[in-house]
């Protein structure tokens, strides 16, 4: 067996395992490959085990994986901050988008969303710990900016994303993804479709699925330890 064969194995037991120990209904948290600086054929020998959900960061990598991987039935997701000059490509070639974090951004893909497609799958990203250094919206702004996602109709709006605060200890983990899953709660309250909460990476997928992810984003636990990013 393989190393990245075995990795993606020991990756969805312990979702799996994770979920049977905190009562969630089985098979209820995705994986999301991250795949961002990994070449094209690593992503195809894991699609090949089964992986169909892959998640990108850099737009320029990610439109030559897809073009070299178009033979496969793949879902591409947009995980990265986003420019508005990058928008086009973005809202013409990518499934699902998790990283919108203001209004801009969202009418420019709505802008630039073809018709012909169906619509795209967006999750608002929340700085659920505030923090200066990373993108996304405050959770007191997020139901704002839903109502306005909610209105465009080349946008189907499916949750939240959030990155918190990196921690070590699990109590930490659990709090700030239980603020996220409290305002995920209250966004399925207020609109239809809300089935995502992505939350979660290789150093905290345990207290991401004990406090309601529903996708957790996986890179180094696959891949391995990245390389350096391609210029």
């Amino acid at each position: 067996m393989t190393e990245i064969k075995k990795r993606f194995h020991s990756i969805n037991d312990t979702i799996r395992q994770t979920e049977k120990l905190h009562e969630r209904v089985p098979g209820s948290v995705q994986l999301l490959a991250v795949s961002k600086t990994w070449p094209a054929d690593n992503l195809r020998t894991v699609a090949e085990l089964g992986q169909r959900q892959f998640g990108e960061n850099y737009l320029q990598e990610a439109l030559e994986k897809i073009e070299a991987l178009s033979d496969l039935n793949l879902e591409w997701h947009f995980i990265g901050p986003i420019q508005s000059n990058k928008t086009r490509d973005i809202a013409a070639k990518f499934d699902w988008v998790q990283s919108v974090d203001r209004l801009k951004i969202a009418h420019r893909l709505h802008e630039q969303r073809s018709a012909a497609l169906p619509p795209l799958n967006v999750c608002i990203q929340v700085n659920i710990d505030d923090e200066v250094t990373k993108s996304g919206t405050s959770a007191d702004d997020c139901m704002a900016l839903a109502d306005e996602i909610a209105q465009l109709d080349r946008l189907c709006l499916r949750g939240l994303m959030v990155i918190p605060t990196k921690q070590t200890d699990v109590d930490a983990q659990r709090d700030s993804f239980r603020r996220a899953h409290a305002l995920f709660t209250r966004l399925q309250q207020e609109f239809d479709g809300i089935d995502t909460l992505s939350m979660g990476m290789t150093g905290d997928v345990q207290a991401a699925i004990a406090e309601g992810s529903t996708m957790v984003r996986i890179g180094t636990a696959l891949f391995g330890e990245r390389t350096p990013q391609r210029k």
